[in-house]
């Protein structure tokens, strides 16, 4: 183990944030004396990877066993990765100044299609090939995990494996095989060859890339090349989630990251079914923490870290079946402290005038809902189940509570949209801003902002419209037109993202083995940080594009009828693709599919697929108000 911070040190008066780079933070834990070592490394900065949960949660876990020790790495600034390689000073990890590649293995997260370049950014910086195939004995194995890795082939040449699904019981447990077959001499690959065995485990390597003929005839791209590897990898679950601690030890950085509060993560899991939604798929069954688990979780954590801030996250903390409990209980208990309780993921069927009062606080920022679309008609194509009712319901109770500024979320390009979809938006923002008025006094209506955020859609891997192909970006731009001239209030702002940076989204969520070697070729171009505006480099990857020989367009924007088999059909989310398939027709007849915690088994398969099922901590009540097709069960 070398300590690299003599080298370092000079440098940081050339790096735009020091505190980026220091160690021994508050909360931090250094093991010296394990014999093995994890690095967790977030392919992106500091700020955005510290405050990253899955993070947090995976250095803990491998911590918490003997004679293991994990430590954090971020990819430095752009500036700094430059500095750095013409100091020759190798990537680090945090906690010991170590270079990364002096670790056992590497785990590197994929949390957006947009920082694969990162990953190759980070893997060279750190002085580890960029090709697992190219990796010496001695070199760390690289694993990768996240979102991402439900459709892991475009990176799969860089990685010698992933774990798909959660990771707190999965990784330790690929840890411990590792460390017990190098003490006992186990070459790399009879090493790759033991954990592509183990449940959630996919190896790459071990497994043949088929044709589209062949994959169409077999079932799938991949096949194993080796006796005792599986030819479907399922998603690992973390049984015991629900009755886990939300509070666990944090680290409570120098300088302020995004996010910067205490989370405690109240459920996991959605069954809303939001057909776009990759997250609502890949992690069902819902699990809920008790509120006396969460409320206990929250206290503990304030008290530690000295947050005057808690987050109650989730993909829908709304849901939660006891969360006016949580809240009157956590505000009861923070009453007098300046602690502030945000519920950053909130449901318009879900935020009534009970739900305003309790998250309302002292501190009033800025409020988002999620319509996702313009008109009920794409709503219901969405599954979103929600209306325009629960919408300016939602309006009233914030503004009356004391809200004065809202964003609402769209989605540009959902299939089937049309023009009035894209008018829809406009309409529907300017009655939202008419309703938000309407609920202040008449001295404080010159304070109320409406914005509106549109997104680009993006068909994702394992959801109902990984089938359906994204609008090509003259197209978007388009749509972006008519809207902002469909907007006739000048309080209503209207932003968009650029399709550029979509485009390569979708083309990495629905591409197969081959894109591999178009992200190399970017990033070989100089495309790194792609997630941020300013340094997204499009020519790069239209350049690259041709020296792959790799058509983006098609990969992009192509639609396939829903008995096409996808690239990552070896990679299961518990989700069966034909539930899939038949929610992608419910949605060209406009049909709703119901929330199943609240109701009859949407028969996803899920739960019997995984040995689980929905863990609430109290039945759920359905939305009364809701509309009568989204109470049917919609089974075939």
């Amino acid at each position: 183990m070398r300590d690299l911070w003599p080298r370092i040190e000079p440098l940081l008066a050339e790096a735009e944030r020091p505190s980026r780079y220091l160690n021994h933070e508050f909360g931090c834990v250094r093991k010296p004396e394990a014999g093995f070592r994890f690095c967790m490394l977030y392919p992106d900065t500091y700020e955005l990877g510290q405050a990253n949960q899955a993070l947090r949660i995976l250095v803990n876990a491998v911590n918490a066993r003997d004679g293991m020790a994990a430590e954090r790495a971020f990819l430095p600034a752009p500036a700094f990765c430059d500095t750095l390689r013409a100091e020759g000073v190798p990537l680090f990890s945090v906690e010991g100044c170590s270079p990364v590649a002096s670790f056992d293995v590497v785990g590197i997260t994929l949390p957006h299609e947009l920082a694969a370049t990162n990953v190759l950014e980070a893997l060279d910086l750190a002085g580890i090939p960029l090709h697992a195939a190219d990796r010496a004995e001695d070199d760390p194995l690289v694993a990768g995990g996240g979102p991402c890795a439900f459709n892991p082939e475009p990176y799969a040449p860089f990685f010698d494996f992933f774990s798909i699904g959660e990771g707190e019981e999965a990784l330790p447990e690929a840890l411990e095989i590792v460390r017990r077959m190098r003490d006992a001499g186990a070459p790399r690959r009879a090493i790759l060859h033991r954990l592509a065995q183990e449940p959630g485990c996919y190896v790459p390597s071990l497994y043949r890339w088929l044709d589209e003929a062949e994959a169409q005839r077999a079932g799938s791209w991949a096949q194993p090349v080796e006796e005792e590897v599986p030819a479907r990898i399922d998603k690992r679950l973390f049984a015991g989630f629900a009755e886990s601690p939300g509070w666990e030890p944090c680290v409570v950085p120098f300088s302020e990251v995004v996010h910067d509060r205490l989370n405690v993560e109240v459920l996991r899991g959605c069954a809303r079914g939001c057909r776009f939604c990759q997250a609502g798929m890949m992690y069902r069954p819902v699990r809920e923490r008790s509120a006396d688990n969460v409320v206990e979780s929250v206290l503990r954590g304030l008290a530690a870290t000295g947050y005057d801030e808690v987050s109650l996250t989730s993909l829908s903390s709304t849901d939660h079946s006891q969360i006016a409990d949580i809240l009157m209980r956590v505000n009861r208990a923070c009453e007098g402290k300046g602690v502030r309780v945000s519920v950053p993921s909130q449901r318009l069927d879900a935020f009534g005038v009970d739900m305003a009062g309790l998250v309302a606080g002292q501190k009033k920022g800025g409020l988002t809902f999620a319509p996702e679309a313009g008109t009920q008609r794409l709503r219901d194509v969405i599954n979103k189940n929600v209306t325009e009712d629960d919408l300016f319901g939602a309006i009233d109770a914030a503004f009356s509570a004391g809200w004065r500024r809202c964003k609402l979320y769209f989605m540009l390009g959902l299939p089937t949209e049309t023009d009035e979809d894209v008018k829809g938006i406009a309409s529907l923002a300017q009655r939202a801003y008419d309703r938000a008025k309407a609920a202040v006094a008449p001295e404080q209506r010159g304070n109320v902002r409406v914005s509106v955020s549109c997104a680009l859609f993006v068909p994702k891997a394992q959801t109902p419209f990984q089938w359906d192909g994204q609008i090509p970006p003259e197209e978007a731009l388009r749509r972006v037109r008519l809207l902002r001239n469909s907007v006739k209030y000048k309080a209503v702002d209207v932003h968009w993202h650029d399709p550029a940076t979509s485009f390569v989204e979708a083309v990495m969520s629905r591409a197969g083995r081959e894109a591999a070697a178009w992200v190399e070729a970017a990033w070989r171009r100089g495309a790194r940080f792609d997630a941020w505006t300013e340094h997204f480099n499009e020519g790069a990857w239209r350049e690259a594009a041709v020296e792959a020989g790799i058509d983006p367009e098609a990969v992009a924007q192509t639609s396939y009828s829903t008995d096409r088999v996808m690239p990552w059909a070896h990679i299961s989310t518990g989700v069966s693709t034909r539930f899939l398939a038949r929610e992608r027709r419910l949605a060209e007849q406009g049909r709703t599919t119901p929330d199943c915690t609240f109701g009859d088994c949407s028969a996803c398969g899920a739960c019997p697929s995984l040995g689980a099922d929905n863990e609430l901590a109290r039945p759920r009540v359905a939305n009364p108000s809701a509309p009568a097709d989204s109470q049917e069960a919609s089974h075939d």
